[in-house]
């Protein structure tokens, strides 16, 4: 039922995307000199479910185990082979026939809105309980604990642990995350029918018991859980070594080209949205002069690319004298104390401007002016957030080096993930996990879900 739906929405896509193409194309009909009549849209309604189609042949219906990165990746390449079909298409078969422009707008569309749509209709599915298959998880120590507690905060994986299998027998009985704790390990094979995929999380196991295990289970998925912590978990490809296997690992930031591409998003972004949110920063700015004396704008050095020192441009959401306001409130209140030495945030911050400055924090309007920032390319639109230095001093060297090696980012991952409420280990384990799996698909990824995020004013104040 999973796979059909997620096709539906698809086809649904697909034909409001055509729908909203002819619209801009007929928008632009008085600066066009070809006219298109109904027949032209008529035929391309049958021609866009080649999108569906190619997206099936990628393996996105339903695509569990896929993470939400690479189902951004193949949506992409999807999007790509079904439009690039439809111009061969085009230009072979109907000799142009078909109008350019509502090809082009129509794919633009898409490519927008087919995301949103899964990431919506995925979230309907998990609250509904109706996204997943049941997988059976086997462990010989706490790593399968930690990756069932793991897949049930990633629902959008799709893998359901519906059992745990633990070669410790005073675990079994017990429950993990609300998943029961079964027997041993040598009890899979009886679970064969109730889950599909055999996650076999032993690290601690030799090589040649591993050898042994790994062929006697009965299921048609068999997934393997290495014990290398710290190592990046995207963008890895298995060789065969002369029948040795070798894990391939790509350093992405590292290849010059990268960075050139990364740049052309940064450019091709946020030009067009600094230019259309110029009239929203004016209203602002003046809305904050009425409500608090001073600037309307804050600037502050913070540490950037390479430790280059970078002025970071803000729509001021503070009282002037906002640093006296804070210690005498960490004064009155000590047992606010643990929780701004551990977020640096307060829900109650007496510093923030009634109003305007709320609104401001609640949508993260206050960083618009970061954008030139971007544009000047001292900032990123994806990367770490560039922290002060109290923030900063917090972390160790050897992070802080690992921020240093990428420009900083008007978003994040872990702002669409916790925003206010991740705490400086969440901090340091998401901007580590970003840097070592970068990708453009990431930075793609991450920009969609920034306005779900600050849409839903998720995780700020």
């Amino acid at each position: 039922m999973v796979p059909w739906i997620l096709a539906l929405a698809d086809v649904g896509v697909v034909q409001v995307s055509l729908g909203l193409g002819y619209f801009v194309r007929h928008l632009a009909a008085h600066w066009l000199r070809k006219s298109i009549g109904p027949e032209t849209y008529q035929g391309m309604i049958l021609g866009l479910l080649a999108l569906p189609l190619a997206n099936w042949l990628l393996g996105l219906y339903p695509g569990y185990r896929l993470g939400p990165v690479e189902r951004v990746r193949r949506r992409m390449i999807g999007a790509g082979i079904a439009f690039a079909c439809l111009g061969l298409w085009d230009g072979l078969v109907l000799r142009g026939g078909w109008s350019r422009g509502i090809e082009l707008s129509s794919f633009v569309f898409a490519l927008v809105l087919s995301q949103f749509v899964e990431m919506a209709v995925i979230s309907l599915l998990i609250r509904y309980r109706r996204w997943g298959t049941p997988v059976l998880v086997l462990s010989s120590d706490d790593a399968g604990s930690r990756l069932v507690e793991s897949l049930n905060r990633r629902r959008v994986l799709g893998m359901v642990p519906v059992g745990l299998l633990e070669n410790r027998p005073e675990t079994w009985g017990a429950t993990v995350a609300g998943v029961p704790v079964l027997g041993s390990v040598s009890l899979a094979p009886d679970f064969a029918a109730y889950a599909r995929t055999a996650i076999v999380a032993m690290p601690s196991l030799h090589y040649p018991q591993m050898a042994a295990l790994v062929p006697s289970l009965p299921f048609p998925t068999v997934v393997l859980v290495p014990q290398l912590a710290g190592v990046q978990s995207l963008w890895i490809t298995p060789r065969d070594l002369g029948g040795t296997l070798g894990l391939e690992l790509r350093r992405n930031l590292l290849h010059r080209r990268n960075y050139y591409f990364k740049r052309m998003l940064d450019y091709a972004v946020s030009v067009p949205l600094f230019l259309a949110s110029l009239p929203l920063i004016v209203v602002l700015a003046l809305w904050i002069k009425s409500v608090s004396p001073g600037p309307a704008f804050y600037m502050q050095e913070r540490e950037g690319y390479r430790r280059r020192k970078v002025r970071i441009w803000k729509l001021r959401t503070m009282y002037p004298d906002a640093e006296r306001l804070l210690q005498r409130h960490l004064e009155q209140n000590p047992d606010e104390s643990n929780h701004w030495n551990r977020f640096f945030k307060l829900k109650r911050d007496p510093r923030i401007l009634p109003g305007v400055g709320h609104l401001l924090r609640k949508t993260s309007l206050d960083e618009l002016p970061q954008l030139w920032n971007v544009i000047r390319g001292e900032m990123s639109l994806v990367g770490p957030r560039p922290f002060p230095g109290y923030h900063m001093n917090s972390f160790g060297v050897d992070f802080r080096e690992l921020r240093q090696s990428v420009p900083p980012g008007l978003t994040g991952l872990w702002q669409i993930s916790e925003r206010s409420d991740g705490d400086i280990e969440t901090q340091e384990r998401l901007d580590t996990y970003y840097i070592r799996n970068w990708s453009l698909w990431l930075d793609l990824y991450i920009l969609a879900y920034t306005v779900e995020a600050v849409v839903r004013s998720r995780g700020a104040y």
